[in-house]
């Protein structure tokens, strides 16, 4: 049956490789749960239903990749797409968490439909190659910057930034881990542990953490242990639970929760329409979540030879539709976008070579959320620290390479988006800056032909979004 199913043979392939590979791929991303959930908290939503939602979507989507496309790519909460969500969308723009999943509904609607149609591979093949480094770049950057901010390791100063109290434990803590991370990464002479740097560095660190706190607690310093942001031992953290726990506090907008009983969706709705703000993050969302499914599916592809000679996926369109179903049903369920991950390479190197693993990785997030305590210890900024500034340092060594490679006015416009991501600690401003400094130096250049459809249109809504917010 599974043969009949999966085709392993065809695929070269074995029910080994497959267990093996969708059991590492699992590990090496299921800190995204606990992550999630702190980063979508800060945003007043209920950690216990963001995790849980978050654990039914990766299931839901894995299985879907699996059993649809027969790819071996596992699918969960986009990293990005959230501290996007959470710190620009209703950070600096102002929504709260309500009006986010909602413009994340009708983001997930339009990236379906795109995905459906020739418009998808239309777009992001009209997008300059350089750009989309440097869209990728920005991003990384952005999750650093995020990792580190809440860590304590970079903190407000009369210099907008600086270091942060180097005498704080949780300071200490994220920092042994971001340092591990970074020398495993480079540890070569053992394949495996490189490519696990991550998961293995925020294990150990949450490990450290916790003996520290409980080391801490037992000299009678407990209360400095809870104020100082290490981890404390689930057993210890009163907010742990077993089970499923305020997932009705976030599904369907929160619409169940009977503390939302006086919120007027019909006016959020209509105040959403009213806002301009509204156009540019459902745009940005878009974008960056195109050129962030394209480029993972590409990179698993040509590991796992799902590349055809003409240099497209073969089936992609079934694989890009599972990995849209995911945007699609994210706001609803109550949580961030769900994207491929890059880690599927990790199991794909172990011989996951079809939808099987996805499908063994899927069964597995949906347990996980059952088991909130397993995993609280990853829920605090001293240790989720790790799995952000070390997701964001592969995203940026990733593509740096590539836009090193570009001419002039794709270099200078990268440099710009990449650095306005970070400063004006927003995606959509970053994006907006790179894409309209690149437009202006080609129109300079006499080079406007070479400037696509796709790219004028982005330019012209991203300057109308300038204006409008101005005035």
């Amino acid at each position: 049956m599974l043969e009949r199913i999966f085709r392993l043979k065809e695929r070269g392939s074995s029910l080994k490789g497959e267990l093996i590979g969708g059991l590492v791929t699992f590990a090496s991303i299921v800190y995204i749960l606990p992550v999630n959930a702190a980063l979508l908290s800060s945003t007043g939503m209920d950690s216990g239903g963001v995790f849980f939602a978050t654990a039914l979507v990766s299931f839901l989507c894995c299985l879907l990749m699996g059993f649809l496309a027969n790819y071996p790519l596992a699918l969960s909460a986009g990293m990005g797409m959230n501290a996007y969500l959470s710190y620009t969308i209703c950070g600096t723009m102002g929504f709260d968490w309500i009006e986010a999943m909602m413009l994340l509904t009708v983001n997930g609607v339009l990236f379906m439909v795109l995905t459906l149609t020739p418009l998808r591979a239309w777009i992001v093949n009209a997008i300059p190659k350089g750009l989309r480094s440097a869209i990728s770049i920005g991003l990384g950057g952005f999750i650093l910057f995020v990792g580190l901010q809440g860590a304590g390791i970079i903190a407000d100063s009369s210099t907008l930034v600086t270091l942060g109290d180097f005498s704080s434990p949780g300071v200490l803590l994220a920092s042994f881990g971001i340092l591990l991370a970074a020398g495993l990464m480079a540890f070569k002479k053992i394949p495996l542990l490189s490519q696990l740097a991550i998961p293995i560095s925020i294990v150990v660190t949450a490990v450290v953490g916790v003996i520290a706190s409980l080391s801490l607690g037992a000299s009678g310093r407990g209360e400095f242990a809870a104020l100082s942001g290490l981890p404390l031992a689930p057993w210890e953290d009163p907010s742990a639970f077993w089970g499923v726990s305020g997932f009705d506090k976030v599904l369907f907008f929160g619409a169940l929760d009977p503390a939302n009983g006086s919120v007027d969706y019909g006016e959020k709705i209509v105040s959403l329409l009213a806002n301009p703000q509204t156009y540019v993050a459902v745009f940005t969302l878009i974008f960056v979540n195109m050129f962030d499914t394209t480029a993972t599916m590409l990179t698993a592809g040509k590991h796992c030879g799902l590349i055809g000679e003409d240099g497209e996926l073969k089936g992609g369109r079934k694989a890009m539709v599972a990995d849209a179903f995911g945007a699609l049903v994210c706001g609803p369920l109550g949580t961030s976008t769900v994207t491929s991950f890059a880690e599927s390479t990790i199991g794909i190197s172990l011989g996951a070579k079809t939808g099987l693993s996805a499908v063994l990785a899927g069964f597995l997030f949906l347990v996980s959320g059952l088991a909130f305590p397993i995993f609280s210890v990853f829920s605090y900024s001293s240790v989720n620290a790790v799995a952000l500034a070390g997701v964001g340092l592969l995203i940026m060594s990733g593509s740096l390479p590539e836009l090193a490679k570009e001419d002039a006015t794709t270099l200078v416009s990268g440099i710009l988006l990449f650095l306005s991501m970070i400063l004006t600690y927003s995606l959509s401003n970053g994006l907006a800056i790179g894409i309209l400094c690149y437009i202006v130096m080609r129109l300079f250049e006499g080079k406007a032909k070479e400037i696509s459809i796709p790219v004028y249109v982005m330019g012209a809504i991203f300057l109308a979004s300038f204006v409008v917010s101005s005035l």
